[in-house]
């Protein structure tokens, strides 16, 4: 049980770690690679490092955790804040681009989302300048139009965060045509669509569900009609968290379906969101949806050639495999994998931590083990 705490401690920070020691440097753009199929995504992929990262690993700094963790969390915390200042600040040779093409609304939702997560730790303990910078880096993305997709919870996010930051000028509409769009995309079983198709890929867990949930929370009690959705909007997403926890085979593999598979166990973020907000599904023990997430981070990790000689990610979903990578992947975008680690969140004495260990379902199901009957839901 601490052992699989120690285990995900310690492979989020090895992930973390070239990310925020640059940047808290300002050597980012410096030290960090650049492999993509295309040309110029150097243009996006410090934004994509940045925000990718620091929405994952959110949870943990917002927490005050025990003895030599709590030690990490400090460090860890001020480079964090470093490495925001860093991107945000026009002198600084890491600037980030918050304005050019349609990339930055994108990874400027993800920065919102990890201040959204962490807002004491990402905002609150900001310098004023600081404040000021990101404040007016996120405001910049406004220009940037949201493609009818999973793209109008970025617009959504980023005036979440700038909600949550005091600012009065939030713009509700594009909040609320973010909700009522996906309302209307909601294709049934716990899945909505990107758009009004439904795609087989992990897009409702990358984005789509997290974001929902998280936007809801944030505004909660502001309109009532925002506030009824919540307990659909939570339902569906504990009915594709059970189906994600279903994709997790003995062996902890999990099938390589869909776009953007270089994105590795992000595929889970909604999994271990409902297991950070201890919202699981009723029929998944917290222990078992432990130990599934645990045998898919040991056997993903593992794959040879995941990191480079120093320390940072390569295109792939196990290992290095560049040729998964579509025209839109480049080093920043693999951090989204960050986002598996939110579980974290939980001190180490809560029930997903402390809990025995225990088999997941298809672990039982293979192993000749009784494992509950699986429903749809409307």
């Amino acid at each position: 049980m601490i052992h699989s705490r120690k285990l995900w401690l310690e492979s989020m920070l090895r992930i973390a770690d070239p990310v925020l020691e640059a940047l808290s440097n300002r050597k980012l753009k410096e030290l960090m690679p650049v492999d993509s199929p295309l040309v110029g995504r150097e243009t996006y992929t410090h934004l994509e490092a940045l925000g990718r990262l620091l929405a994952g690993i959110a949870p943990w700094l917002e927490r005050k955790q025990d003895g030599e963790e709590e030690v990490l969390r400090n460090k860890y915390a001020a480079m964090a804040r470093q490495a925001i200042d860093a991107g945000t600040d026009r002198n600084s040779p890491d600037f980030m681009n918050f304005t050019e093409g349609g990339q930055p609304l994108v990874d400027a939702a993800f920065l919102s989302h990890a201040i959204v997560r962490a807002p004491q730790e990402l905002y609150g303990q900001l310098k004023p300048r600081v404040k000021q910078q990101l404040i007016e880096c996120l405001k910049k993305t406004r220009r940037i139009k949201a493609v009818p997709s999973n793209w109008l919870l970025f617009s959504a996010m980023v005036e979440a965060a700038l909600y949550m930051m005091g600012e009065e000028d939030f713009d509700v509409m594009r909040v609320d045509y973010a909700l009522k769009q996906h309302e209307h995309w909601y294709l049934g079983d716990g899945t909505y669509g990107d758009g009004p198709h439904f795609h087989w890929d992990y897009y409702n867990s990358f984005v789509i569900q997290p974001m929902l949930i998280d936007i809801h929370l944030t505004f909660k009690g502001m309109y009532p009609d925002w506030d009824s959705a919540y307990e659909f909007v939570l339902s569906r997403a504990q009915r594709y968290g059970a189906v994600l926890e279903r994709m997790i085979s003995p062996e902890g593999t999990f099938p390589p379906v869909g776009r953007s598979l270089a994105y590795r166990f992000g595929a889970f973020q909604l999994l271990s969101q409902l297991a950070l907000m201890e919202t699981l599904p009723e029929k998944l023990g917290c222990a078992s949806v432990r130990c599934a997430l645990t045998a898919v981070l040991q056997r993903t990790i593992a794959g040879e050639g995941t990191f480079d000689e120093n320390g940072w990610l390569q295109i792939g979903f196990y290992g290095n495999q560049p040729d998964i990578a579509e025209g839109y992947i480049s080093t920043g975008s693999l951090y989204l994998c960050s986002t598996f680690f939110l579980p974290l969140g939980l001190s180490s004495d809560q029930p997903f931590w402390a809990m025995p260990d225990e088999p997941w379902t298809q672990k039982r199901a293979w192993s000749g083990q009784s494992f509950s009957l699986d429903h749809s839901v409307f």
